[in-house]
């Protein structure tokens, strides 16, 4: 099998050849040796876009001791890469051929062993590590790029999203949940923003809630902040503070994707002009100024990542079931993020979306006085909820959609009311009358013709 790798097509081997005239700067404050992508084109948001990230190929290289050397020089392109927790392996995407799709590979850094996770005739990319030999990845789909999970041995893989639109994992926080982008409002907007999801694919949330400027390539630090790029800004999640804190940083264009190392640095990949190529730098928080780590004038220098044992993540336990439907048990649909709806919900009503992604509602349930209402949904789709007031019109509707797993049982405070906000201590008014919730999992066999409207009733 290596002996095919080795047979590198011409596109690889020219960039090989710009790769070997690099002159690294010291790395001594890395501390570890580094594995980067270099590709002559970049485009941070294409996959966002269900496009290409790479059009005209991709290396991986890895940097050590102040020396560069392809990764896996058989392939037309390769990117992507996650180290394993005890740094022996290496997940990344790689295309064999110019015409061939993305798959999931698995290099071990011992004996360059190399194996194939994923065989399939769709892109697979941005692979990541889960507990248990476990990975999730993005899965390209006819809506876009979707988050799959799979056993490190076994390819068969089950989804994780469940939308109209691309989601693309970007981290495994040490809790066990998977750190994703998507467009905000979920499932229907078209700015980059993080979200939150369990390996099993429950529990979908937004990081925060103060959503407004693009949001994406966010990494953990072991302090478990997480920080991220709005492009020309750096930006963290700390877990004090319902909002995100701008970081001081250099001006300069981020691609996103830190790499923290032992002395407390962040190495990441930037640019200062717009008509530049991104390259690698390193970041003392703080620091005034970007210090130079490796940098090409042909080549973008982005996604670095150590080769270095790392934390494993708590591993989920699952409690899903294998039903077609969910529950959820709102606490007080009447709060929101910007304070109470301005009105009082009678009834809500469940929408789901049709295979052109147009609204379709499936029934209304009782709002009590208290806010609460209890309901039993349809899985592994699409949702959203509208309230009503008594004469059927709309106080407040999501903008976004969201999912609930086959079996789960899903307690929300509000409406949008943020992951950060606690519910009342009391007992919800609905399960006082009723321990049952309201059936509204049945979606119609001609969904197009129970259309929704958008902004009503």
């Amino acid at each position: 099998m290596l002996s095919a790798f080795a047979r590198a097509s011409s596109v690889a081997a020219a960039l090989i050849l710009i790769l070997c005239a690099f002159a690294p700067a010291p790395t001594r404050n890395i501390g570890a040796p580094v594995i980067f992508t270099a590709a002559p084109a970049y485009d941070p948001m294409a996959a966002f876009k269900g496009g290409e990230r790479f059009p005209q190929g991709a290396q991986l290289m890895l940097l050590r001791d102040g020396r560069t050397e392809p990764l896996v020089p058989g392939f037309y392109a390769s990117a992507d890469a996650n180290v394993s927790f005890d740094a022996t392996r290496v997940l990344f995407a790689g295309k064999q051929n110019e015409g061939g799709p993305w798959q999931i590979w698995e290099l071990s850094l011992k004996n360059r062993e190399l194996r194939r996770v994923t065989a399939t005739d769709a892109d697979a990319i941005r692979p990541l590590y889960l507990p248990d030999d476990r990975l999730v990845y993005a899965q390209r789909t006819a809506q876009g790029f979707q988050l799959a999970a799979a056993q490190s041995a076994d390819p068969t893989a089950f989804p994780l999203t469940y939308m109209n639109t691309s989601a693309l994992p970007v981290d495994v926080l040490r809790d066990g949940r998977i750190l994703f982008e998507a467009g905000f409002p979920l499932g229907s907007g078209s700015t980059p923003e993080l979200f939150l999801v369990y390996s099993d694919g429950s529990g979908v949330e937004s990081y925060r809630c103060d959503h407004g400027a693009a949001r994406w390539g966010g990494r953990q630090l072991i302090s478990g902040d997480v920080v991220f790029t709005h492009g020309a800004t750096l930006a963290r999640f700390t877990s004090p503070l319902a909002t995100e804190v701008r970081i001081a940083a250099p001006r300069a264009q981020y691609a996103g994707g830190i790499a923290e190392t032992e002395s407390g640095a962040w190495l990441l990949s930037a640019r200062i002009a717009t008509d530049s190529h991104f390259a690698l730098k390193l970041l003392k928080p703080g620091a005034a100024v970007l210090e130079s780590v490796l940098t090409d004038k042909a080549n973008n220098l982005v996604e670095p990542v150590l080769v270095a044992p790392r934390l494993t993540p708590n591993r989920h336990p699952s409690a899903l079931h294998d039903w077609t439907t969910a529950n959820l048990l709102a606490l007080d649909a009447r709060q929101t993020r910007g304070g109470a709806v301005n009105g009082t919900p009678a009834t809500v009503r469940l929408e789901t979306q049709d295979a052109t992604g147009n609204a379709v509602a499936l029934g209304t349930a009782p709002v009590e006085a208290d806010g609460s209402f209890f309901v039993t949904t349809p899985a592994d789709r699409p949702i959203r909820f509208v309230l009503l007031d008594a004469h059927g019109k709309t106080i407040e509707q999501e903008r976004g959609w969201f999912w609930i797993r086959r079996g789960e049982q899903r307690i929300c405070v509000g409406c949008h009311v943020g992951p950060e906000r606690a519910p009342e201590n009391q007992v919800p008014a609905v399960l006082m009358r009723t321990t049952t919730p309201v059936d509204l999992s049945k979606v119609p066999a001609m969904e197009a013709a129970h259309r929704a409207s958008p902004g009503g009733n």
